[in-house]
């Protein structure tokens, strides 16, 4: 056979990996017992929660961090899903939204060991017969590469990509006035727009392909608006910043920012599971790191009416369902300039794309799945034995869904890269409900925390001016079920943290 682990098996590999020590890191294994109380407590250890903490250390303030598992991290954890040796990341897997992130600027990853490592090429989009769009660095190498299309892609993406420093700050969080309104509004007048508009100026299925695969990255039907201006954001980033991982794993984000607080003088427990506030320390203020749903079974009876009938009806998305692979060489891709790449979107035209999402948006399985596709170990090869590779990847599912996409998954990347199955050692795949039981946060394997389409962008959790903040005031939430969603960037931790310095603290 080919060692492969489905169901319960992966899912308990996942237990006993995701508590295993992975790299030098040590302030999230050190379990904290003093019954001191604190200016602060945080509830969930992934991106925002620890961002959170270390904003309010920064400021002076004492800090606990409560995590439920063995180890912190949330989505940014790693693990031998597979085989030994071979280290796979158990959610997110690439970063473009760290790199782009404000947050991330003032924190030294390296210097608690977690190294930031670039493709040559942030992201690929292959076609049949061969032929692939290619995101480069360079905006004109990109569009040079597009033939006919390459003034179009110039004229859409040179701007943003010129103002990028600008426009981030202004993206990366709440509904607000800008505070670099000339350069939003570029962003601004596709706000409106669907992915499937905007392609229209294209004449060659690369440019339209790639676009599709950037905006099918929401999790949403690629008719619906906002999702031309998310492909815009993600192709800025690809040339302003670059699409990069994490040399060993997503974890080692998850432990530099750990061992950072730690310097600070916060505090982290875990295996430390909160079911309701009487679970936590005596504190000024709470933060959860968590969706609805669980703000609600922790909070609820301190939740005023109102707030507790809005956060009912926040709405979650789609699941996913992710395969990891064992691999005995490289993908052997048909065009070979997609090895190149560290993040390749499989699906194959702008049409095929929109017709995966809108069959999961019905609640379908596609039968061609969109495919998110990540192939670390070519631009990072401490993740595997010598000469040995992995692979990382998900498609879009209904939520709750319990079919096994494994064989889905697997065509589409051998219609692609014919020969894939045969350098395959193993697999390990996570449906839905074992997301779901991983992580409370994502409900039905919504690895998004939440639809982000234009109803719920910016109306996270509900619709409130400071959407941090909840009917009480010393209780906020911080997770990716607030502004600006989903992704590894720490900005709604970071400005949940800013909140309760301005309100509470």
């Amino acid at each position: 056979g080919d060692g492969s682990q489905h169901g319960a098996r992966s899912q308990d590999r996942i237990r006993r990996q995701s508590g295993r020590r992975i790299g030098a890191a040590s302030a999230w294994s050190r379990i904290v017992t003093t019954g001191r109380a604190y200016d602060a407590v945080i509830v969930g250890s992934g991106p925002n929660g620890l961002a959170a903490a270390i904003t309010l250390a920064e400021a002076g303030r004492s800090v606990v961090v409560l995590e439920a598992k063995d180890t912190v991290g949330g989505g940014m954890r790693s693990a031998e899903l597979t085989l030994p040796g071979f280290m796979h990341d158990i959610c997110s897997a690439i970063h473009p939204l760290l790199v782009g992130s404000p947050f991330f600027d003032k924190l030294d990853l390296e210097r608690y060991g977690a190294k930031l490592v670039h493709p040559e090429v942030p992201f690929a989009h292959p076609l049949d017969g061969g032929r692939a769009g290619l995101l480069y660095r360079s905006v004109d190498e990109t569009a040079d590469a597009l033939g006919p299309d390459a003034s179009a892609y110039r004229k859409l993406v040179e701007p943003l990509v010129k103002d990028f420093d600008n426009l981030r700050h202004d993206f990366f969080g709440p509904l607000r006035v800008p505070r670099h309104p000339l350069t939003m509004a570029r962003l601004g007048l596709h706000f409106l727009t669907p992915v499937t508009r905007l392609v229209k100026r294209f004449q060659t299925d690369e440019a339209a392909g790639m676009f599709a695969g950037m905006a099918s990255h929401t999790m949403l039907p690629l008719e619906a608006p906002v999702t031309a201006t998310f492909a815009l954001f993600f192709a800025a980033l690809g040339h302003a910043v670059g699409w990069p991982a994490v040399a060993g794993g997503s974890q080692k984000i998850a432990d530099a920012m750990a061992a950072h607080l730690d310097s600070l003088g916060g505090e982290v427990r875990t295996s430390t599971p909160v079911a309701s506030l009487d679970d936590i320390p005596e504190a000024r203020c709470v933060l959860l790191d968590v969706s609805p749903r669980q703000l609600l079974d922790i909070a609820g009876d301190r939740l005023s009416p109102r707030f507790q009938r809005e956060a009912r009806k926040f709405r979650y998305g789609p699941g996913a369902f992710k395969v990891d692979w064992a691999l005995r060489e490289p993908i052997p891709w048909t065009a070979p300039q997609v090895a190149r790449a560290g993040t390749v979107h499989v699906v194959g035209t702008a049409q095929e794309a929109a017709e995966s999402e809108r069959s999961v948006s019905q609640g379908r399985h596609a039968d061609k799945p969109f495919v998110l596709l990540a192939q670390q170990t070519m631009f990072d090869p401490t993740r595997a034995p010598e000469g040995r590779h992995t692979a990382w990847a998900y498609c879009h599912v209904p939520a709750g869904s319990k079919t096994d996409m494994t064989a889905a998954i697997e065509r589409q990347i051998e219609r692609f890269a014919p020969g894939f199955k045969d350098v395959v050692l193993a697999r390990s795949t996570i449906d839905p409900g074992q997301l779901h039981d991983y992580n409370a946060n994502y409900v039905g394997g919504d690895i998004a925390a939440g639809v982000i389409d234009i109803r719920q962008l910016f109306t996270r959790p509900s619709t409130r001016w400071n959407p941090y903040t909840t009917s009480a005031r010393d209780i906020l939430i911080c997770s990716s079920s607030t502004p600006p969603g989903p992704g590894v960037h720490g900005m709604g931790g970071m400005l949940a943290a800013k909140t309760a310095l301005k309100r509470v603290l």
